[in-house]
């Protein structure tokens, strides 16, 4: 966990840090660039089971904070998602800004996250936005959460182990607390990446994501799990959490 910077944002990052032995993010911003999420209930009650299973944090765009009660967050943080995009645009890799760090601070979130697509036609528009999050994160107390992914023209392997290292590199040069991405399958490659990221690597789920993968990344250095489809799409989100929670915090599930 980061020690250094404001009291305000370190005691955010403590509370964020529940376990020191890891962090479990389930990310459910999908509807934006997807569509409705595809799960039973509401999302009232699809956080009531992620935070019964054991989520240490999920991340929400700004209008469906307003569909969750408070309760939800006594043992889980919130992390409120600041950029977007949709599937049905020219270009999907492009993110735009979609909420600011003032407004997450009034949501009572205790981090935000911004996605960047390195190598995409708008590279330069979303790694400026990400480096105005960080300043706006560092002047305010607030931890960062960058969401780094190796996508655009002419690439062909987004998990390709030089590529994604300088991909996170970016995030942790201009701030970064904690980066998510998609790592590569091979343990000896995942290690290599995880090792020269100086902010904790959390493995990303994906739409092919599984547990036993997530688990490879874990023991090959991952300091986490970034897991949204992997968790909610699950017939039993509830027990998916609490698997990955034992995974992550080293615990046998049902324990907590």
């Amino acid at each position: 966990m980061n020690v250094n910077g404001s009291f305000a944002r370190r005691l955010r990052l403590r509370r964020l840090h529940r376990h020191e032995s890891g962090l479990l993010v389930v990310p459910l911003d999908h509807a934006v660039g997807a569509g409705p999420l595809a799960h039973r209930g509401t999302l009232d009650s699809l956080l009531a089971r992620l935070a019964e299973g054991g989520a240490d944090a999920v991340v929400l765009h700004k209008g469906a904070v307003r569909r969750a009660r408070p309760e939800r967050f006594r043992e889980m943080s919130l992390i409120l998602h600041l950029n977007a995009s949709t599937g049905l645009a020219p270009d999907p890799d492009a993110k735009y800004p979609v909420a600011t760090v003032a407004e997450a601070l009034r949501l009572g979130a205790e981090a935000v996250s911004v996605h960047v697509n390195v190598g995409s036609r708008t590279e330069d528009r979303q790694i400026a936005h990400l480096a105005q999050t960080a300043e706006q994160c560092e002047r305010w107390g607030m931890p960062l959460l960058a969401m780094m992914y190796v996508r655009g023209p002419g690439i062909t392997d987004g998990r390709d182990p030089v590529r994604l290292a300088h991909a996170l590199a970016v995030a942790a040069e201009l701030g970064a607390d904690l980066v998510k991405t998609a790592l590569p399958d091979d343990p000896a490659a995942i290690a290599r990446v995880t090792a020269a990221c100086p902010v904790p690597v959390l493995a990303a789920g994906g739409e092919a994501g599984s547990v036993e993968r997530l688990e490879v990344a874990l023991r090959a250095g991952a300091a986490g799990v970034a897991a949204g489809r992997t968790v909610f799409t699950a017939d039993d989100p509830g027990a998916v959490t609490r698997r990955l929670a034992g995974l992550v915090h080293r615990t046998p599930v049902g324990v907590r």
